[in-house]
């Protein structure tokens, strides 16, 4: 969905005739798509032409009504990023810089994940991911769950001693249901 004329038609060298509902039917399309930040969203009206100062007084406007708020969507990021994504604090801050949100923001949203809620979640993906690998050299399924595990945002070390501990976990619940798989082991 376009957010106003085609770019070099004619439509677009008419300015629009109230500026103001330009702008707030712009944020309002905007933010019907996803929830964005407020830089973003200041950085599409002005992008579109709409003069700052009606820019600041329409995010002015729907932060206080709590259309706009970089608070809750950078808690929000970290549930979604971490929780349903498997990211790691380092790639949801990376995106939240991307969005514009503040350092400030960013940081006390990110502090509900602890190194150890971070390693749990590593696990539970490297755990998944494993599955998928079976059957193939233990060289190459490390070196695929590491890789994983580094898109994500992971360190070198987290990654490779999540990926280690994976497979070992795997290996010894293998030979704990061969051993119980056997008759006459008792």
């Amino acid at each position: 969905m376009s957010d106003g004329p085609t770019p070099g038609s004619a439509a677009a060298s008419v300015p629009p005739a109230d500026p103001v509902e330009f702008a707030r039917a712009i944020l309002l399309r905007r933010l019907a798509a996803a929830p964005r930040s407020r830089s973003e969203l200041e950085s599409d009206l002005l992008k579109r032409g709409v003069p700052t100062t009606i820019a600041t007084s329409l995010l002015d406007r729907f932060e206080e009504v709590g259309l706009v708020n970089d608070t809750t969507l950078a808690k929000d990021l970290v549930t979604w990023r971490h929780e349903g994504r498997a990211l790691s604090r380092r790639a949801i801050s990376v995106e939240m810089r991307r969005r514009g949100i503040a350092d400030e923001i960013a940081s006390e949203a990110l502090s509900v994940i602890d190194d150890e809620a971070e390693r749990d979640r590593a696990r539970e993906f490297a755990e998944i991911k494993l599955r998928a690998t079976r059957g193939l050299a233990t060289e190459v399924r490390i070196r695929r769950l590491v890789s994983a595990l580094a898109r994500k945002g992971y360190s070198p070390g987290l990654a490779y001693g999540v990926a280690r501990d994976a497979l070992a976990h795997e290996t010894s619940s293998d030979v704990l249901d061969s051993l119980l798989a056997e008759p006459g082991s008792t």
